[in-house]
């Protein structure tokens, strides 16, 4: 009879270890798990629970953990060689996060990882300043200056806490930074042309599965406590599909009538192209655009999935404008790529590598793409444009820009959306962690 390997086993601190550099190098952090994570079949829950949680843990919370660190090490952090500074981020965040794991464990998979990596002549650095670490982690002190203390607490480089406390000031700083670390059950939505939500529910609940409904949209879930999400029978039935609440507010707030033709130009994975082809009922036809062969091949591959015949697909470039479709849109969907600020709860790397220039040819780039795919839209259609950031200069700038620019006018979405949910200026604001769901904007359009 074989038995699992424990937990705290070196092999899965290694894997880890190999993520993070994989992150250090450009990867991207969602990538680098679900790539390990789908490579690493025979790992069992527990394994792939604390794989996930230490790779996330130690890549959201790098800040906090490099200052610590620099407190007992005579070589600062940005000094130290990749591989041992990955080492002693892993193990801080065990000793000051991960109860369950003794730090006599910490300490020795550290050195062992050290030597495993070739770097035998520092395993008594490491052993050292973890061991020193462990002993003084309730004496931490951080900084007296609040911006500062909340850039190291909450690990969010100063330079977004300034610039959201001077678009939100501080209170709504603070609840955003907390809403980045509340707990997240997985969000779906129900395909209801292929079962209702109490049958979903019940498969669901049948596989030994945590569900929870929505208290915004009823045709939403929050679901934990299983394994591998492809293992669910009611996904691989194409019943439901991964998307934030938040992100289903687009679809809640085009509000397609049947047979509209709708363009989302900028559609991989595709998560708001099948919600808007299931709200058209079967009729229709939603256009699902992505500027390469591979994002659209994610979106196929969720087509093939769930199976609505009503959503095709085309490789485009949203910048450059496309003369058949001109004023060819019931609705075009302009959810533009963004600075990702809503979901660096989900995405930490977004957080350091973001800058304050990438945000203006960012905005550059949105108003480029807004120009063109406008004109696709037919006379009295509407043109619905969101992200995922809080950043004003991306949502509420542009909003004026549109409105200053473009032969449009801003429609209240109030109403539209759920009710509790308020919509400042009639554009709809989401922040992170409010009702358990990613930050996000949305704002809607009619064609004078």
């Amino acid at each position: 009879m074989t038995t699992s390997k424990p937990v705290n086993q070196v092999n899965l601190r290694n894997i880890v270890l190999e993520m993070l550099l994989q992150v250090n190098k450009g990867e991207k952090s969602h990538v680098a798990l679900k790539s390990t994570l789908d490579k690493n079949v025979s790992l069992d829950k527990h394994q792939r629970s604390f794989i996930t949680r230490l790779f996330q843990g130690t890549l959201e919370r790098r800040i906090e953990l490099d200052f610590i660190i620099n407190q007992f090490s005579k070589t600062p952090v940005n000094k130290m060689k990749p591989v041992i500074r990955e080492i002693l981020r892993m193990g801080v965040y065990q000793i000051k996060y991960m109860d369950n794991v003794p730090v006599s464990a910490v300490c020795n998979e550290g050195v062992k990882l050290a030597e495993k990596r070739k770097f035998r002549n520092l395993k008594g650095f490491v052993n050292g300043v973890l061991r020193n670490v462990a002993r003084n982690i309730e004496k931490i002190e951080y900084p007296k200056e609040q911006k500062e203390r909340l850039s190291v607490i909450y690990s969010v480089p100063k330079w977004i806490i300034e610039k959201w406390t001077k678009e939100y000031g501080i209170s709504k700083t603070e609840e955003m930074l907390e809403g980045l670390y509340k707990p997240k059950a997985t969000s779906v939505r129900c395909n209801t042309s292929k079962a209702t939500v109490e049958e979903i529910v019940k498969s669901l609940e049948y596989q030994g599965t945590t569900v929870e409904k929505s208290k915004l949209y009823d045709k939403a879930l929050k679901i934990s406590g299983y394994d591998k999400l492809e293992n669910l029978d009611v996904f691989k039935a194409g019943m439901i599909t991964v998307q934030d609440e938040s992100s289903m507010m687009v679809g809640i707030a085009a509000n397609p009538k049947e047979k509209d033709h709708i363009i989302d130009v900028c559609a991989a994975p595709g998560g708001k192209s099948l919600h808007l082809s299931e709200l058209l009922n079967g009729t229709g036809t939603v256009e699902a655009r992505d500027l390469t062969e591979y994002k659209i091949g994610l979106i196929e591959e969720n087509i093939a999935r769930v199976g609505n015949e009503n959503i095709i697909t085309k490789v485009s470039d949203a910048t450059v404008l496309d003369k058949e479709a001109i004023e060819k849109a019931d609705i075009v969907i302009a959810d533009l790529p963004c600075s990702g600020l809503g979901v660096i709860g989900n995405k930490s790397d977004i957080k350091y590598n973001i800058t304050q220039n990438q945000i203006d040819e960012l905005v550059e780039l949105q108003r480029k793409i807004l120009k063109q795919v406008s004109k696709y839209v037919k006379q009295g259609g509407k043109l619905l444009y969101s992200t995922c950031t809080v950043n004003r200069q991306e949502n509420d700038s542009n909003v004026k820009w549109i409105q200053d620019n473009l032969p449009f006018k801003l429609q209240s979405l109030n109403g539209i959306v759920p009710k509790q949910l308020k919509c400042e200026k009639g554009c709809l604001q989401i922040y992170p962690g409010q009702y358990g769901m990613d930050g996000f904007f949305v704002s809607l359009f009619i064609r004078e």
